[in-house]
């Protein structure tokens, strides 16, 4: 294969059955050099034997589960390339997303892209997103925002922040803010990580040419847990240095973007 090697981070949380299907989406589309870091976060039977799985994979079985920035920070650490790609078990792949995501980076000069994820039934997810506020959040939670907040658009355009299950990194700007903080065990590391990257100068780039589906599974609708971590992560963010930088600077203000 010619061209950048793009190292692929995945963890499964007992997720066999999606991981499956997700590598053989990469099989059969990526005509990229690829390489894949597989974690498994709990103990589980793969439903594949990755030896015989046509791209390379590199499997960490963890001793103990980590929290989803610890996960791909251990993954950053196992193999080098030229880009980094975060990817949620549950995202299918239409195409071969990765050259339109390069080609996004390199003509926007943004250090992370991400596609426009979509649902099963092909309605845009909100995955682009402008940073969150205090305010934004109440607006949320008694329903007065709107289902997206940038409108849909044939441009490449600049949301705050993108959503942790497809983003696509220029390796060394993961690497120069230390990757994701793994003080989120869960939620909230992909806005507190897109902030850092802002903060550094670098941009974010969405590419509407490249679509992925996400059939996601809404566990902090179901289980205490996760509501637990989704509410603690909130505070930690309002709470952080990053976010009082953020107010300073003036990057909380409303943008919008039109087709």
């Amino acid at each position: 294969m010619n061209g950048p090697r793009i190292v692929i981070s995945i963890v499964s949380h007992q997720q066999g059955g999606l991981v499956r299907d997700l590598l053989l989406d990469l099989a059969a589309q990526c005509k990229a050099d690829v390489r894949l870091v597989l974690t498994l976060n709990v103990p589980e039977v793969l439903p594949i034997n990755v030896s015989d799985y046509p791209l390379p994979i590199e499997l960490i079985r963890n001793e103990r589960p980590k929290g989803f920035g610890a996960n791909h920070n251990q993954a950053f650490q196992r193999v080098s390339g030229d880009y980094f790609c975060v990817v949620n078990p549950d995202i299918r792949l239409i195409d071969d997303p990765f050259d339109k995501l390069v080609a996004c980076l390199l003509e926007s000069g943004a250090s992370l892209a991400a596609p426009v994820v979509t649902n099963p039934q092909g309605q845009i997810e909100d995955s682009a997103r402008r940073f969150p506020t205090p305010i934004r959040i109440l607006g949320k939670a008694i329903g007065l925002s709107r289902p997206t907040d940038y409108e849909p658009s044939s441009r490449p355009f600049n949301p705050d922040w993108a959503g942790g299950m497809f983003m696509l990194f220029q390796w060394a700007a993961f690497q120069e803010v230390s990757g994701f903080d793994e003080r989120f065990f869960l939620y909230y590391e992909d806005v507190d990580l897109c902030a850092r990257l802002r903060l550094s100068g670098h941009d974010i780039v969405v590419c509407p040419s490249v679509r992925v589906t996400h059939a996601a599974r809404r566990a902090s609708h179901q289980d205490l847990r996760y509501l637990k971590w989704h509410f603690a992560s909130i505070t930690r963010f309002f709470c952080s240095l990053v976010f009082l930088k953020l107010a300073i600077r003036g990057l909380l203000s409303s943008r919008s973007v039109t087709s």
